[in-house]
């Protein structure tokens, strides 16, 4: 069952509750709708997280986070998740969200030359910063949504498969 594949990797809440790093957070973070696994619980968590992830910002964790608060879903899956976007997959993701925001915006494509200076940096971004964060937005949505009705039928599918297996393993049983 997926629900046991998620738990593997899962933080134990009992723990949690007495770690001392979490206490600022008071009891919202203990509630049991952010750590439990359900199909709605996971499957929103994957739409945060991937929706968080394809943005291009600094603490992309703690948005992930506050949007799980928010809609109440897998706390743990929601931060994980943001972590599609990593140091080797930040350039191809975010230059494909700058196409995608070039073309809904019907601006060229400008020819992205590196250079690893603070000037280049701010003149880039000054330049490129609307269809970036329009195609990360746009991008972000249609991705948390394919993932989140991926989910949702992977789960149906695998609970279906092992209805269909208990069925099976009966009738032989009774056979």
């Amino acid at each position: 069952m997926p629900k046991k594949l998620f738990q593997r990797f899962m933080p134990d809440p009992s723990r949690l509750r007495d770690s001392r790093s979490l206490n600022f957070l008071g009891e919202h973070v203990f509630d049991p709708n952010l750590w439990h696994l359900n199909r709605r619980s996971a499957a929103m968590a994957f739409f945060v997280g991937v929706f968080c992830a394809f943005l291009p910002i600094p603490f992309q964790m703690l948005l992930a986070a506050v949007m799980a608060f928010m809609l109440r879903c897998n706390l743990p899956l929601s931060v994980a998740l943001v972590w599609i976007t990593n140091p080797f997959t930040m350039p191809v993701i975010f230059y494909f969200t700058y196409k995608v925001g070039c073309y809904i915006l019907q601006t060229p494509v400008s020819p992205l030359g590196f250079e690893a200076s603070l000037e280049w940096l701010k003149n880039e971004l000054s330049r490129i910063w609307l269809p970036l964060y329009l195609g990360s937005v746009i991008t972000g949505l249609v991705a948390g949504a394919i993932s989140y009705v991926g989910i949702r039928l992977f789960w149906r599918w695998h609970i279906i498969r092992s209805w269909r297996e208990r069925r099976k393993k009966r009738t032989l049983f009774l056979n």
